[in-house]
């Protein structure tokens, strides 16, 4: 997996890809935060909530690589009859990815010590819980993303697949508005990934929260092992 990893992490570098996707998440992060300061406040979870959407249409841009390039070049014909465990591969690239992904988050880190030392009080606690919050919901729309990339050798497909799967989960909650069933609504409600992503940046860690991300990341992660176990034997 260490191996997987570290070639993973590497690729993101030697694209454009890693240089787009962090160039895009520190662009409007500074710009999010400069509104912020210049308003006077100091909450740096607004930053988190203003880049929620980003989420979900920039994550396809970094899985959408994962599986499909191997696929198309031939290399998973290597990687499938290597040493490797499927599970190894499979979680070295899901990693890799989570680390890009968090390396964008990584200036929120600034912003807080910007704050500091206008000496504003603020609550570590609340900062940690945004990055849980973002950390749990990035390794759930990873964990698709990566499962969509097994499912062809075309990056494209792979990208347009996942923005639109990822941009259905985003409009989720507009829907059920739209929708006047207690019913419908109880459903979307228990699956929303924005409602479910907002407690965490409120300051609130709940666990039920925690499982869910959690859960629908091992699902896919498992059914992305499953798609290369019948490629090995078929």
């Amino acid at each position: 997996m260490k191996a997987i990893f570290k070639r993973e992490f590497k690729s993101y570098f030697t694209s454009p890809v890693g240089y787009i996707f962090l160039a895009i998440m520190l662009f409007f992060q500074g710009w999010f935060f400069s509104n912020l300061y210049l308003n006077g406040m100091s909450n740096i979870s607004y930053v988190f909530s203003d880049m929620c959407m980003f989420n979900f249409f920039l994550i396809p841009i970094l899985t959408m690589r994962t599986m499909s390039e191997d696929r198309r070049q031939k290399v998973d014909q290597v990687l499938l009859t290597s040493p490797v465990s499927l599970w190894g591969l499979v979680f070295g690239k899901f990693f890799a990815t989570l680390a890009i992904f968090l390396m964008g988050y990584s200036m929120t880190t600034v912003f807080q010590i910007i704050i500091v030392f206008q000496r504003v009080t603020i609550n570590w606690l609340v900062y940690i819980g945004n990055i849980l919050g973002i950390t749990l919901m990035g390794s759930a729309l990873i964990a698709l993303g990566i499962f969509i990339s097994s499912m062809t050798e075309n990056q494209l497909v792979s990208a347009v697949i996942s923005f639109t799967v990822s941009f259905l989960i985003y409009m989720l909650d507009n829907f059920a508005s739209m929708i006047n069933n207690n019913i419908i609504t109880k459903v979307v409600g228990w699956v929303s990934f924005v409602g479910r992503y907002n407690t965490f940046v409120e300051g609130v860690i709940d666990y039920s929260n925690a499982i869910f991300f959690l859960g629908f990341a091992a699902i896919f992660i498992f059914l992305t092992v499953r798609v290369l176990e019948k490629r090995r034997y078929s």
